[in-house]
């Protein structure tokens, strides 16, 4: 059903494109008003089609898990750092966001609309909202890691981490 929906949109699009570019200076509405009613049919087979598959329950259990071990991931990454205290210099800090937190971070924002499926909108808007602070808090230890401010590096780790913790643990109450 897919590739119906792509086709049509395909064909839509081309075959509106081919009815405004016969004549510059007036387009075949006879030709134009079918190709975008066949190009929005189209639209709406591929909407109908991605609404079906991120329901499917293959996907919200894999999206489940990717979830769940995207932010224990997250949680021991940043308490790794945070344990090896003033071992790693303030400027090293930002690489290791980089190396340790990037690809967890991602996994997790790629299943997030698997929340609303599997809970409710109430429950993703909370743990989202965890979640968006606590990557705000690493964003910002990042920027004082590059810019030398040691303090404020640190302390917005711990701040970081524990947002991340109480992400982990609404998904965890959720569950």
């Amino acid at each position: 059903m897919k590739k119906v929906g792509y086709l049509m949109l395909i064909a839509g699009f081309l075959t509106g494109a081919y009815a405004t570019a016969l004549d510059v200076e007036s387009t075949l509405w006879a030709l134009f008003v079918p190709a975008s009613v066949v190009a929005l049919a189209g639209v709406m087979i591929l909407k109908k089609q991605a609404r079906g598959d991120a329901r499917s329950a293959a996907v919200l259990s894999a999206n489940r898990t990717e979830l769940t071990e995207s932010l224990q991931n997250i949680v021991a990454s940043l308490d790794d750092i945070i344990g090896a205290g003033t071992s790693i210099p303030v400027d090293e800090i930002r690489h290791h966001i980089d190396d340790r937190l990037r690809d967890d971070l991602r996994r997790f924002v790629e299943a997030r609309e698997s929340l609303v499926h599997l809970f409710s909108l109430q429950t993703y808007a909370d743990i989202m909202s965890e979640f968006a602070a606590g990557e705000r808090y690493v964003n910002r230890v990042w920027s004082a890691s590059t810019d030398g401010y040691e303090d404020e590096a640190r302390n917005y780790l711990e701040k970081a981490a524990a947002q991340f913790r109480e992400a982990g643990r609404q998904l965890d109450t959720a569950s």
